[in-house]
C-alpha cells in the first residue's frame, strides 16, 4: 500500500533514500563534502515519498518488475515524472544566471523561477529538470552522475580536472560575448614586472589548482596560492601579498582598483558538459545535442536582423553586390511580376544602412525583425 512521508534533505536522510549503486558512488565522489552540500543547499525543502520501497510493493504482490532504475537521488530533487526524460541539468547560479536565463528564453524556452530563493526552477520541457548550482560546482557533480549536464566555465572544468564530455562552446557571459581571462595583476605602484618576479611570494586566488599549476609550470618557485572567498581585488594591497590572479571580462573592475595586468593565465568560455554515462545513453544523448543546437543557434541569431522588402527584379543583382558573399537573398516572385518579395538575414550593423539603400532603390514594404535563433 502506498504510503506519504516527510524526508528532510539532511545528508543523512538523503543518504538513506539512496539505492546501493548511489550511496556508492556518493560515497567515492571525487566532491570534497558532497553530501554535507546537498544538506546545505537543500535542507530547507522537503520530499513527499509517493511509493514505499520496491521490496515492499513486492512483498505486497504489486509488482514483478525490476527495481527502479532510475537515481532515487534525482526523483527526490526534481520529483517523479511520469513522462520524460527526466535530465537533470546544473543551471549556473551567480554571474552567469541573468545572462543564461537570456539565452534559454532566445531560444525558446520558458523558465520560471518562484521565488529568488527557488533552487528548482521550471521550464515548458518535461524532459528537463532544472536545479540551480554555482558554476564552480557543476563539472564536478556532472562527473559523478549527479546531474546529467550542465552549462558552467571552461576554466571550472580545469580547475576541478572534471572527466566530463564539453559538448559545445557557449559564447556568452555576464557581459560580453568575449572570453573571460584569468589574469595575474599587482598594485599601478608594485616592482614586480614579469611573473618570475614573484618567487617567493603571497598569491590570493579563488582558482587556486590553475594559479599553482601556473607558476610551477612556468618554472616560478616558492609561490604560495592562498584561497580568496571574493572580493579578490582588494587583496593585492594586503602587506605581503604580492599580487593576485582574478577573472575578469572588460578589465574595468582592475582599473577602478588601480591594478596592472603582469599575464593572462588562462582565458574561459562557457561551456555545456555533460556526464559520460549520460552521453552513451542515444536519448539523452539527442536531447543533449538538440539543446545545444538551439543554444548556440540563439547566440548565433542575437546580433542579426531580418529584412523583408518588396524590390523591382531589376535591381536584385545591385543588392546581392552589396551583400557579404556568403549572404545570398531568398526571391519570392509576386502578382506583379516587374517586383519581387526579396528577404535576407544580416548582421544588425548592416541592416540598417541597407534599409537606406533599398528604399533609395524603389523598394517599398520595407521591415526588419528580430532573429532569435539561427542555425547554420
Amino acid at each position: 500500500m502506498a504510503f506519504s512521508s516527510t524526508c528532510v534533505y539532511g545528508s543523512a536522510a538523503l543518504t538513506a533514500k539512496l539505492g546501493s549503486h548511489q550511496q556508492s558512488r556518493l560515497r567515492s565522489s571525487k566532491t570534497p563534502g558532497l553530501r554535507r552540500s546537498f544538506a546545505r543547499q537543500h535542507a530547507h525543502r522537503t520530499l513527499n515519498i509517493v511509493s514505499p520501497p520496491y521490496e515492499e510493493r513486492q512483498a505486497e504482490g504489486k509488482t514483478d518488475a525490476a527495481p527502479h532504475k532510475k537515481s532515487e537521488l534525482v526523483e527526490g530533487l526534481f520529483g517523479n515524472k511520469s513522462e520524460g526524460l527526466n535530465l537533470s541539468f546544473g543551471f549556473p547560479k551567480g554571474s552567469l544566471q541573468k545572462s543564461t536565463e537570456d539565452l534559454f528564453h532566445r531560444a525558446g524556452y520558458t523558465i520560471k523561477f518562484s521565488s529568488d530563493r527557488n533552487y528548482f526552477p521550471s521550464i515548458d520541457d518535461k524532459d528537463l529538470n532544472l536545479v540551480l548550482f554555482r558554476s564552480q560546482e557543476i563539472p564536478r557533480y556532472v562527473e559523478d552522475g549527479i546531474l546529467d549536464v550542465g552549462i558552467c566555465g571552461h576554466d571550472w572544468v580545469v580547475e576541478t580536472g572534471a572527466d566530463v564530455v564539453e559538448v559545445c562552446e557557449l559564447k556568452y557571459s555576464k557581459a560580453t560575448s568575449n572570453p573571460a581571462r584569468w589574469v595575474v595583476a599587482v598594485p599601478e605602484s608594485s616592482p614586480i614586472q614579469s611573473i618570475q618576479d614573484f618567487s617567493g611570494s603571497i598569491i590570493a586566488s579563488e582558482l587556486v589548482s590553475t594559479t599553482r599549476k601556473y607558476f610551477e609550470d612556468n618554472g616560478v618557485e616558492n609561490v604560495k596560492v592562498e584561497f580568496s572567498w571574493g572580493a579578490t581585488e582588494v587583496k593585492a594591497r594586503l602587506p605581503r601579498v604580492a599580487g593576485i590572479v582574478d577573472i575578469t571580462e572588460t578589465g574595468s573592475s582592475l582599473v577602478a582598483n588601480k591594478l596592472r595586468i603582469v599575464d593572462t593565465i588562462l582565458a574561459s568560455t562557457t561551456r555545456m558538459v555533460a556526464n559520460r554515462d549520460a552521453w552513451e545513453d542515444p536519448e539523452k544523448r539527442l536531447k543533449i545535442e538538440n539543446i545545444a543546437m538551439l543554444l548556440q543557434g540563439a547566440i548565433h541569431g542575437r546580433s542579426k536582423k531580418g529584412l523583408k522588402m518588396n524590390i523591382k527584379k531589376e535591381h536584385v543583382a545591385t543588392i546581392c553586390d552589396w551583400l557579404p558573399a556568403e549572404q545570398s537573398p531568398t526571391i519570392s516572385p509576386l502578382v506583379d511580376t516587374e517586383y519581387c518579395a526579396l528577404e535576407v538575414v544580416v548582421e544588425e550593423s548592416m541592416a540598417r544602412d541597407l534599409v537606406v539603400m533599398c528604399k533609395r532603390l524603389g523598394a517599398h514594404g520595407i521591415f526588419s525583425y528580430p532573429v532569435d535563433i539561427l542555425v547554420d
